[in-house]
């Protein structure tokens, strides 16, 4: 008898037309208007950081805080702390800030009594690799010295989305290797992130879904030359850049989240199984023909993504 992997349930299959509707409503959001993508390489930087800048929202509930040198927003729970969330925001390790996720962390704090502590890293082509990592490095190691002080908690956990599962799961090997600390953080909410910066099948335009999606086959190769300039994408298959190629012993339980359609998908689906494999506690939760960054935007399987997220860090945290 065969039985079929099963990577979502069958009732996400009535939910399939609104992820494609939405992902069309996406994907027209973040097509180029006027004369489409420049062409010059600062200047496209620059027209994405506008486009991304367009869609921040600061929420009052976060503050402004610089912590081991890094400019942060800080949210503190209105009830004592059940542990702090250490967050990276996403941007292709070049575009964004932590504003992008103020609404949704300064919910995140009220809804789940966490501290959260997002980090606005230096960001490329003008830091490359590996200046943002240092950054994401530096809190987390003040936070692992500091956390109990200023937030009340000692229980750490991480993630992010796109980029921000990147620095989350490169940030956690770093702790590990280079604090001897990885016991210090008991979650990982990695949120379609890319874990292979050498590239993956579906990076390449292997699919199993035509959805549209806000990546495509040149994002990758742009986002390569600006932030490993001089690097092969096979230079970029060590542990030290792209975390799947990485010893993954020792590290906490992770949630992985991605949508058959996003360009990314194999470098959850590869890194949720070495995880596993490496002896760890390991959720991968797959959602049909949602695109890149779908947890966003307003329909049933990113409420149910999000709920799942949330149910995984209050338990993680307990």
């Amino acid at each position: 008898m065969v039985t079929r992997m099963a990577l979502w349930p069958d009732e996400y299959e009535g939910l399939r037309d609104e992820a494609r509707a939405m992902a069309q409503t996406i994907s027209d959001l973040f097509t180029p208007g006027g004369d489409g993508v420049p062409t010059d390489r600062d200047e496209r930087v620059r027209a994405q950081r506008r486009m991304m800048a367009a869609l921040e929202v600061a929420s009052p509930a976060g503050v402004d805080e610089d912590i081991a040198g890094v400019p942060c927003r800080v949210f503190r729970p209105t009830v004592p702390a059940r542990g702090v969330y250490l967050h990276f925001h996403g941007g292709a390790m070049m575009l964004g800030s932590p504003l992008m996720n103020d609404v949704a962390n300064a919910d995140l704090a009220d809804r789940l009594g966490l501290a959260v502590v997002s980090v606005d890293y230096r960001l490329a082509p003008e830091h490359p690799f590996p200046a943002g990592s240092d950054d994401c490095l530096a809190v987390a190691a003040w936070l692992v010295e500091h956390a109990e002080a200023s937030f009340g908690t000692d229980r750490l956990l991480v993630g992010g989305e796109s980029a921000g599962g990147y620095f989350a799961a490169l940030t956690l090997l770093r702790v590990r290797d280079e604090l001897g600390a990885g016991d210090r953080f008991h979650g990982a909410n990695l949120v379609f992130g890319v874990y292979d910066l050498g590239g993956t099948p579906a990076t390449h335009g292997f699919r199993p879904s035509d959805t549209p999606d806000i990546l495509d086959l040149d994002t990758f190769g742009f986002v390569h030359g600006c932030y490993l300039p001089g690097h092969t994408r096979e230079a970029a298959r060590v542990p030290s850049i792209s975390p799947l190629y990485a010893d993954l012993g020792d590290l906490p339980p992770a949630l992985f989240t991605v949508g058959t359609a996003d360009h990314l998908l194999d470098d959850s689906l590869f890194m949720a199984a070495r995880w596993a494999a490496y002896g760890n506690e390991s959720e991968l939760a797959v959602y049909p023909d949602c695109v890149h960054g779908f947890t966003g935007f307003p329909m049933e399987l990113a409420k149910r993504a999000n709920e799942r997220i949330d149910d995984f860090l209050s338990r993680v945290v307990a």
